[in-house]
């Protein structure tokens, strides 16, 4: 019988050999030698296969001592290895040819791959089927099974007949790498399309069922199952990915199914020897001697074939296993990791044990996320038994490390599987986890992703609530927890969160323990019952905390979803979850009406608890008042509510109360009535008070600071209630305009007094035109609140000067919110009958709007330190307030309320103030640009212009280009130059118009009368040239000459410098054709062109290209490791020098001194350069070369990051390189 051969090497290994049971004769061939030959014109020239290491026994390089080595006998060979003659190596794509008496049958090639594609017919029987063939036509069959994994691999070529006789393994494989189709890089095993999807689980499937049928029959027969494994063996050592991929999954699936026959015949091996001890312990007179011998057959039997299966185990083991787990590609260390888990499990005493271990445990380190993820989910199989953590204690004491330390890890789903192993850690193998590692565990609860948080959540109740507050069982039942045991569920949890510090928000923590503690977190009956007890030992920080888990967990149970900036990747709720919702919310609303008013009542006194509680209202199922018959619950709450407003004066408790209100003031209701007396009876006592203390104020002139408090408490009382409540019927504007009348004339009002009143007249106005709005108002009315509201805009506009910044900020904030909201947008959507309502501001109004801006944002702030002082909580507040301001300013400007020329004042400050307010601006210029792109452009040059002239203004022209302020200019004429992108096409007659305009200024004042000084613009030049690369060859040429004729103008002595107009001479010069050539503005192949991304892939990266550059420095270019992308090299540098046409070098010495840049700058060398070439500029202009370097530089970043995206998503889709060296080293990992 013939058998598939190899040639020996270094890193094959072939399995011991063995004489079978029953005197058949078989051989189980060495594995191929890993460095198949390829042919040049096929494969890159690049990519080199790697060397064959030495293979690795389980026992090598361990990190344990072993205490158990297994000892396997060799199977001996009773059929000798024939030397059968080597067949010449054959053409790519021919065929052998055959002997003259030999039948030209081909094997079956398709017919078992077809079917485990189709995944349609049972996979017995397709098993049952080959085996009936195999038995016919030994050969055939054996081929046929062949061919089957040579087609799972993706080749088209077949192993026939004569190949299997005359050639070896390795030179079998060399065969089919040539006949494999390069032309895609996709296999079944990675092919998409519905086809493919469910071909690997068949394909598992089939190699399962293989081994499950032939585990009687032909598993002892060494022909199919030996030389199967010397072929998967051969073709898992290959450099074609496909083979590597495919026979490995094969392999790894085939040890499998090996290891759990090897554990039915050690089930078996037991079972007999009970049955023969059983035997022989009988009397002599019961004992059946020839049952003893049928026995001791039988485990003899039994052993033979542990034995021979061990062998298979170990031929797979040592000459894949231990190859592929540090495989280049990590699927493939993903399959083997993923099996080797399995093994363990099933088979814990053969392969628990440290020398397997090690394995699993260097993986730990792998730097891609599948197989980390795989590791964890194997070591999880394993510790989540008790039975198997005995073994595991040296690999815990070794790994533990490197398992906590994953709770960090980048990838969210991988610290979840971590902190899911550490929790079967924890609960498995007491002791192990010190305090240490887990207070490193802790502060995960709050952690942004939730399935992690929750994870977390579950280790720190398994941690520490779990073994305090342990349910009792009672007759197999859990019985209900004992108060006691919540008492100390909810005291262990306060001391968690007050003691650990490290979060300020408790509804985190009841996110986090809302999946394993929901029970224990919804017993509001506890939680009420601590917060009223008279006698409770609870300080002030715990009851506040109290207060807020209480809150948390009745919105957690109400809404159902995370708090604010915690990502969830559901998308909804399950029927069955919305039915639990709905139960919560009605339980929680019926325990917690009666009990509101109590709580209410008993912390009144203390903002800090009252307003929380005041939210649970958001919460409740306001229609079982009515449903109950809680009505009398309902007017407690509204006393302790009017109480709770008329003590307090705090915007958080005033604004929970009034919205508390709001939420009962629904007509839908039938207490309807009630609440809306209530609320007329705490508005008329408020604005009673009101008028009785302005009286005072406006009648006095002193007030101590009593009076000041209580005015200023009734006005905020006011203020917020005006928010939530239309109070247009207490007629509060006139009296509070007199109010402010009275302070912006006098100045005797104090502040505390004039922010709320400043609220109160611009509610009243908004809630004035909420009516107008709604029905047809007539034109006395409108214009009576057109009047109304330019009044107070003058108002406003005073203020902007007071002497209080909070004053002017809060002024600043209503006046953007009154000019927008009565802007000429308020008319649109069919609302022309508010027209007469539009308002324009005046110049002067707009001139100061822009003045405090400049006073106000663009300052520069302290600078932040860790951020966790009181001091940099504070700025942190200061910097979110400017960010308001300015966005304010920004949305006057787009909607057309603001001259858009007024934008130059936020624009210049575009790259000081990146780091502060740069999205802002961004956005800003975005939008700017979409409106009218010429308007845009001449304010960005405007906005240089205004920096320029400022900076001249204080420094002089004398050596200004040297400035550091001169070199922010420069960075922010560059970024301005990069915001138009790259539609240069588009943007040519801005871009030109920009130039000429900026050459126009430079020029436009001439040096003093008899000095010898340049112009003093003549440096704008140098920002002038930042904008030349987005000019096309020709505008740069007509440039050249306008510029030659503007300095005609311009009378100047023949030895004055000239750096400026150097340097802009040097930008359009023809030496910098950066973008002329490629209207994107990246350089272009010259041998052959690169297909890069359409237009409107170049469009959509464009933007955030522009975010993420760098301008303070030019990041070094990528380096291209892919073998697909350095086929299609896109450097026009490369492409020269094959060409052998080198570019003159740009050297990179000293700026040049003063008599060289007089000799290069005067006139008359200017009428030269204009006609000169530009390498011989370049090489002695060694400032403009640099500049230009990097300006070249970022373009080739933004091509290169362009390109490559094109090239990733392609080579990823259509060119996967086939061939790559096969294994990592451990230091890669």
């Amino acid at each position: 019988m013939p058998t598939l051969r190899s040639s020996s090497s270094p890193s094959s290994v072939s399995s011991p050999l063995r004489r079978a049971p029953g005197g058949r004769q078989r051989v189980l061939s060495a594995s191929s030698s890993s460095s198949v030959s390829m042919p040049c014109g096929d494969r890159d020239s690049d990519q080199t296969a790697e060397g064959d290491s030495d293979s690795l026994s389980a026992d090598e390089g361990s990190d344990f001592e072993d205490s158990l080595r297994h000892s396997v006998k060799k199977r001996a060979a009773k059929r000798p290895l024939r030397t059968t003659p080597v067949a010449k190596h054959p053409k790519k794509g021919s065929r052998m040819v055959r002997g003259h008496g030999q039948k030209d049958s081909e094997p079956p090639t398709s017919d078992l791959f077809d079917a485990v594609k189709a995944a349609k017919s049972d996979m017995q029987s397709l098993v049952d089927e080959w085996l009936d063939s195999y038995k016919q036509d030994q050969d055939a069959g054996f081929l046929e099974l062949i061919n089957f994994f040579i087609r799972s691999c993706g080749c088209k070529g077949n192993v026939t007949s004569e190949m299997f006789k005359k050639m070896s393994n390795s030179e079998i494989i060399r065969h089919l790498t040539e006949q494999f189709n390069e032309d895609s890089g996709e296999y079944p095993l990675t092919a998409p399309g519905p086809s493919w999807k469910k071909f690997q689980g068949s394909f598992c499937e089939f190699v399962k069922t293989l081994v499950y049928q032939c585990q009687y029959s032909l598993l002892y027969d060494g022909f199919p199952m030996d030389n199967l494994i010397s072929l998967l063996t051969g073709l898992s050592d290959s450099q074609v990915r496909a083979f590597r991929h495919t026979s490995t999954l094969a392999a790894m699936k085939l040890m499998t199914s090996l290891v759990s026959v090897a554990l039915q015949l050690s089930l078996h091996k037991d079972n007999n020897q009970r049955q023969y001890e059983a035997e022989r312990n009988k009397g002599p007179g019961h004992r059946a001697p020839e049952r003893l011998e049928s026995l001791l057959e039988k485990r003899k039997e039994l052993q033979e074939h542990q034995e021979e299966i061990e062998g298979m185990m170990n031929a797979l083991f040592r000459g894949v296993f231990v190859h592929r787990y540090r495989d280049i590609l990590p699927e493939i260390r993903a399959i083997c990791i993923e099996e080797i888990g399995s093994w363990m499990q099933s088979y814990s005493t053969s392969f628990l044990t440290d020398s397997y271990l090690k394995y699993i445990g260097w993986t730990l380190h792998d730097k891609h996320r599948e197989v980390r993820l795989k590791c964890l989910k194997a070591l999880k199989g394993l510790y989540g038994s008790r039975d198997l953590t005995a073994r595991l204690e040296l690999f815990t004491s070794r790994f533990k490390d490197r398992m906590v330390s994953m709770v960090m890890d980048r990838e969210y789903d991988v610290a979840v599987e971590a902190v899911k192993l550490l929790i079967l850690i924890l609960k498995n193998m007491e002791g192990v986890l010190t305090d240490a590692d887990c207070e490193g565990i802790y502060p995960v609860v709050y952690a942004s992703n939730r399935a992690l948080a929750s994870a977390a959540g579950e280790f720190l109740y398994w941690k520490l609530f779990y073994p305090e507050c342990e349910t009792k069982m009672v007759s197999g039942r859990e019985r209900r927890r004992s108060p006691r045991a919540q008492r100390t569920f909810f005291h262990l949890l306060l001391s968690f969160f007050v003691e650990s510090e490290l979060h300020n928000h408790a509804a985190y923590l009841v996110d986090s323990l809302w999946d394993c503690a929901g029970s224990q977190l919804k017993d509001w009956e506890s939680l009420t019952s601590l917060l009223l007890e008279k006698d409770q030992n609870l300080d002030d920080v715990q009851e506040s905390t109290l207060i807020e888990i209480l809150v948390s967990s009745v919105r957690q149970a109400s809404e159902g979803h995370p708090p604010v900036g915690r990502i969830t990747g559901r998308k909804g709720l399950t029927p069955k979850e919305r039915k639990i919702q709905a139960d919560d919310k009605v339980k929680l609303t019926e325990h917690l009406i009666p009990l509101l008013p109590q709580l209410l009542a008993k912390f009144s006194a203390d903002a800090e608890k009252v307003a929380p509680l005041l939210q649970l209202l958001n919460y409740f199922d306001l229609n079982i008042y009515c449903t109950r018959r809680l009505e009398k619950h309902l007017e407690l709450f509204l006393q302790q509510l009017q109480e709770v407003v008329v003590k307090h004066a705090e915007h958080t408790v005033l604004e929970a109360g009034a919205h508390a209100l709001y939420l009962l003031c629904n007509p839908e209701f039938t207490f309807f009535g009630r609440v809306d007396f209530a609320r007329s009876q705490l508005v008329d006592l408020l604005s009673d008070r009101f008028q009785q203390e302005l009286e005072e104020l406006l009648q006095s002139s002193f007030l101590d600071e009593d009076e000041v408090y209580s005015l200023a408490a009734t006005l905020k009382r006011l203020s917020a209630f005006y928010n939530a409540h239309d109070l247009t019927r207490w007629e509060l504007y006139e009296p509070c305009f007199r109010l402010l009348r009275k302070a912006v004339d006098t100045g005797e009002v104090p502040h505390q007094v004039m922010l709320p009143a400043l609220t109160l007249v611009y509610f009243s106005i908004l809630w004035t035109l909420t009516h107008l709005s709604g029905s047809g108002a007539s034109q006395k009315q409108l214009l009576s609140l057109k009047d109304r509201m330019v009044a107070f805009c003058e108002l406003c506009q005073s203020c902007l000067s007071d002497v209080a910044s909070e004053i002017q900020e809060q002024a600043f904030v209503l006046l953007s919110d009154l000019l927008l909201i009565f802007s000429p947008q308020m008319i649109v959507g069919g609302r022309d009958f508010l027209r007469p309502l539009v308002f324009f501001p005046e110049a002067t109004l707009q001139s100061e709007l822009a003045s405090f801006l400049m006073d106000h944002v663009f300052i520069q702030p302290g600078e932040l330190g860790s951020g966790h002082s009181q001091e940099d909580h504070l700025q942190i507040e200061q910097l979110h307030q400017r960010r308001r301001l300015l966005a304010g300013f920004c949305k006057l400007l787009l909607y057309g309320v603001l001259e858009m020329d007024a934008a130059s004042d936020v624009f210049k400050h575009y790259n000081k103030f990146y780091g502060d307010y740069g999205d802002i601006i961004k956005e800003t210029l975005t939008r700017a640009r979409q409106i009218d792109r010429s308007h845009c452009s001449r304010i960005l040059l405007l906005s240089l212009k205004q920096l320029y002239t400022e900076l001249l203004q204080e420094q002089g022209p004398q050596g200004l280009n040297e400035l550091p302020a001169f070199s922010e200019m420069r960075d922010l004429a560059r970024r301005f130059a990069l915001s138009f992108g790259p539609q240069q096409l588009q943007n040519r007659d801005l871009v030109v118009t920009l130039h000429k305009e900026g050459i126009k200024f430079s020029l436009s004042e001439s040096p003093p009368t008899g000095s010898s000084g340049q112009p003093p613009n003549l440096a704008f030049l140098e920002l002038l040239a930042e904008f030349s690369p987005r000019l096309f060859h020709q505008d740069k040429q007509l440039l050249l000459s306008y510029l030659e004729k503007c300095l005609q103008r311009v009378s100047q002595a023949p030895d004055c410098p000239w750096g400026p107009v150097t340097t802009y001479c040097h930008s359009l010069s023809p030496v910098e054709n950066t973008v002329e050539a490629n209207p994107q503005g990246y350089p272009r192949s010259k041998k052959r062109r690169t297909e890069g991304p359409s237009r409107q892939q170049r469009e959509d990266i464009s933007s955030s290209q522009e975010e993420s550059l760098q301008l303070n420095s030019i990041p070094p270019t990528p380096t291209l490791t892919s073998t697909a992308i350095k086929r299609r090299q896109p450097l026009g540098g490369l492409e020269e020098m094959e060409e052998g046409s080198p570019e003159p070098e740009l050297v990179q010495s000293q700026p040049l001194s003063g008599n060289q840049r007089s000799r290069l700058s005067s006139p008359q060398h200017f009428r030269t350069l204009l006609n000169r070439s530009g390498p011989g500029l370049g090489n002695r202009l060694t400032r403009l070369s640099l500049m230009e370097e990097d300006e070249e530089e970022i373009q080739s970043e933004l091509s290169e990051e362009w390109q490559d995206t094109d090239k990733h998503s392609s080579s990823s889709e259509h060119r996967l390189d086939l061939l790559d060296s096969t294994e990592m080293n451990l230091e890669d990992l």
